[in-house]
């Protein structure tokens, strides 16, 4: 697909889905091991470390997260690197209480925003089976939910209860990924969460826009990760790619949540998120 096809969110379902290429000989097979290896490594060493630092984090702290939240960040910044994936941050983390929201392509996503900033993520309850996501989700206390009208009371409770301990919570508010070259529409149902009561009154949203590049001369797909493409076969595609691409990460101003409908705010975010993500979608020159 071109960088100049038009981004119509109706209709890129019904493009056919990119076949993923295996990694192709030896040199293929070595760039898999001289990455994954590394990166495999990193990932297993900050579990090791964060389970004891969570557990005198819990008795220092509470509920709060000043010190594994960085060491995720720095560990995904690590895993990047080894991986090869350059990447970059435009703009400031939010201080005072909030949330984030963001457009979402790919599995890459947990390694990239976390790189960011500390962020703890809110997916469906289906990713905490998924082999091999599954451990980073535990790792990065994502918050996990399940799409029961009879459970919002619940869930709003437990947002509200994560945000006052000073948790960022991360929402995909397009409700699924796609394929790296477009901004779906966002829902406005998930940001009914963040007009409860119990809530700061000083409450913010930082939208976020993660743009991926692929690499040089591959499909613009490239680290899409979508429908029914299997974990396993994608993430050999990435690491054994002659060279890698990018990613550019902007962070936008603060949203206010006081004055606002869940429908507005999913509007104004929305449309920070995808500016952002336009102006970034040309590969750098």
């Amino acid at each position: 697909m071109s960088d100049q096809r038009p981004l119509r969110e109706a209709t890129w379902r019904g493009e056919a889905t990119p076949v993923l290429p295996r990694p192709r000989g030896i040199a293929g097979w070595w760039r898999v091991l001289r990455r994954g290896v590394p990166a495999v490594l990193v990932l297993l060493a900050g579990v090791l470390l964060i389970l004891p630092m969570r557990g005198l984090e819990r008795l220092v702290h509470g509920a709060r997260r000043p010190w594994t939240g960085p060491h995720v960040q720095l560990v995904c910044r690590l895993t990047l690197a080894a991986m090869g994936i350059r990447w970059r941050r435009e703009g400031r983390p939010m201080d005072g209480p909030g949330a984030v929201v963001a457009n979402h392509s790919s599995w890459l996503d947990i390694l990239t925003m976390n790189a960011a900033m500390p962020v703890f993520f809110v997916s469906k309850a289906e990713v905490a089976g998924w082999p091999g996501i599954n451990i980073l989700t535990r790792v990065t206390n994502t918050h996990f939910v399940v799409r029961d009208p009879r459970l919002a009371r619940q869930q709003a409770e437990e947002f509200a209860a994560r945000i006052r301990a000073g948790h960022r919570l991360l929402f995909f508010p397009e409700g699924t990924s796609s394929d790296g070259r477009r901004v779906l529409p966002f829902k406005p149902t998930l940001f009914q969460g963040f007009l409860d009561p119990g809530l700061p009154r000083d409450l913010a949203i930082q939208p976020m826009s993660v743009t991926y590049h692929a690499p040089p001369g591959a499909d613009p797909r490239f680290y899409g990760w979508w429908d029914d493409m299997e974990l396993g076969a994608h993430l050999l595609t990435v690491l054994s790619a002659p060279r890698q691409g990018d990613v550019v990460v902007r962070l936008h101003t603060p949203v206010p949540v006081a004055g606002h409908s869940r429908k507005t705010l999913a509007a104004q975010t929305e449309a920070e998120v995808r500016a952002g993500f336009l102006a970034d979608l040309a590969p750098p020159g």
